[in-house]
Formats: C-alpha cells, structure tokens, sequence
C-alpha cells in the first residue's frame, strides 16, 4: 500500500466509529473472527485499545492484520485503524 492510498484511508477513517474494543483479555479467537467478519462486511474499521489490556495499541494492530489479512492504516493513541478490500462489490477505491 502506497503513503498516498493510506492517506486517502485515513480521512475515510476520521468519520467512522470504532466498533470494537480490547480490553483486560487481550485478544482471542472469538474477537479474531468478529473483526474478519466486519472487515468482509464494511471494508475499513476501528478498534479501540482500552487502558487495562495487557499489550498497546501498536503491538495489537499488528497481530491483527496478520491474523485477518488485513492492512494495517494507522494506530493513534489507542485505536487501530484497519483495512481489507472486498473481493467483490467493494466501496472503497483506493486512488
């Protein structure tokens, strides 16, 4: 992914909510399949770290992306930004 696509996804990113949340529990295979599930549906998602979880935001976006195959955009403070193109009918073009 070019500076430039990352970029157009980042102001995408500004208007959306984070959907999910790590806490105390860290990351598990439930949470793994959810976010694959919402990347497969919505393309770009955000997720917040919260302050109790064992591991930061960085450590966490990472294994994620690897997990889902997925793109990671940005981490800011506490919230993972992610991407993964749709295989068909995708919403999001990257310039």
């Amino acid at each position: 992914m070019t500076s430039k696509q990352r970029a157009y996804l980042r102001g995408l990113a500004n208007n959306i909510t984070a959907i999910f949340q790590i806490g105390k529990n860290g990351i598990n295979n439930n949470l793994i399949k959810q976010i694959d599930e919402a990347l497969e549906a919505r393309e770009l998602i955000k997720i917040t770290v919260l302050e109790t979880s064992p591991d930061t935001a960085k450590v966490y976006g990472l294994e994620i992306s690897e997990k889902t195959n997925s793109e990671l955009v940005q981490v800011i403070g506490n919230k993972i930004t992610l991407f993964r193109k749709k295989k068909e009918d995708s919403k999001i073009e990257l310039p």
